[in-house]
């Protein structure tokens, strides 16, 4: 029984410009059909790990393998097995929604005898069937995602990258977006996307937290939260609000505090704090709690407790 290829393999990887260490010791390996959300602040080293594993960016240390093949040593023998979406739209606004896709299916060297049948398909795919003549310019900025995507799948790879495909996008592009992804990923393609919505991250397969260069954490969404929020989240509705974050922070017994919208958000280890307890410490120091509620923890509760894990770390460096 042949074995299955690993879709992407990646060690040690790491960039350098200058003095400057954009992604540092970078280490992971992705299953066929798997989701992957990447995660990380601004600046944190992201897309300069996806422009690597592209080959678009030569790695100053590491290896990475797609589909078997290594991508410094032959980064043009990647190129079938990849599609790209880069973060800024990188279609053409005076072609139209078919112009497009015809073009990709040129760079890509579509089979002539195949061509015409796979654009309708990708057509279908992104739900442009009706739009083919229309100028890519006049599209939304959620259909222009979809046809992005199209563009990056017309030669069917087996690993699609996506480089924070639905930033700008309103929220109901987003969710029919992100069908689009499960119904890729349910065909077999495998999907490294990075993102800055927690949201989008809770259904991926598994997560990776990028930080200041490093990656902090790789596993499932479930895995993750287990691991690393020991206790019970609550909501509290208090007033001055950034006081309440404030008087929390650091507190014995509370392992962080951070605004969530119009309440404050915190971990706390039950065995320690009661919410009347909690309430009477506050009140004390002339917060007014007028409640607080259990919640579920999030993948934004790890996201907050590994970046301060990381900027302490960087202080005592």
């Amino acid at each position: 029984m042949a074995t299955e290829i690993i879709p992407l393999d990646v060690q040690g990887l790491t960039k350098r410009f200058g003095s400057f260490t954009a992604v540092d010791h970078v280490a992971f390996t992705v299953q066929p059909g798997e989701v992957i959300g990447y995660l990380g602040p601004n600046g944190s080293g992201k897309t300069t790990t996806i422009r690597m594993l592209c080959g678009l960016l030569i790695p100053t240390e590491g290896t990475a393998k797609i589909m078997g093949i290594d991508v410094v040593q032959d980064p043009e023998g990647i190129k079938p097995h990849i599609g790209y979406m880069s973060q800024k739209f990188s279609l053409y606004d005076d072609l139209t929604v078919l112009e497009n896709i015809e073009f990709y299916a040129g760079v890509y060297d579509i089979p002539r005898d195949t061509e015409k049948a796979r654009i309708q398909e990708i057509l279908q795919l992104a739900g442009l069937e009706s739009r083919p003549k229309t100028l890519t310019a006049e599209l939304s900025g959620g259909w222009r995602q979809r046809l992005a995507l199209g563009c990056a799948l017309i030669h069917k790879p087996p690993l699609l990258f996506l480089d924070e495909p639905t930033s700008g996008v309103d929220p109901v592009a987003r969710r029919e977006f992100w069908d689009l992804i499960y119904q890729l990923a349910a065909q077999g393609t495998t999907v490294f996307i990075t993102t800055h919505y927690m949201d989008e991250a809770e259904h991926c397969n598994r997560v990776g937290f990028m930080y200041r260069s490093k990656l902090l954490a790789f596993d499932s969404p479930t895995a993750l939260k287990s691991r690393y929020l020991h206790g019970a989240a609550w909501d509290l509705d208090a007033d001055p609000l950034l006081e309440t974050v404030e008087d929390l922070d650091g507190v014995d017994g509370v392992a962080q505090a951070s605004l969530h919208g119009d309440r404050a958000h915190v971990i706390i280890d039950p065995e320690v704090w009661t919410a009347d307890r909690l309430t009477k410490m506050l009140t004390d120091k002339g917060i007014h709690v007028r409640g607080i509620e259990t919640v579920q923890s999030t993948l934004e509760d790890v996201f907050t407790l590994l970046a301060h894990r990381g900027r302490t770390a960087a202080n005592l460096d």
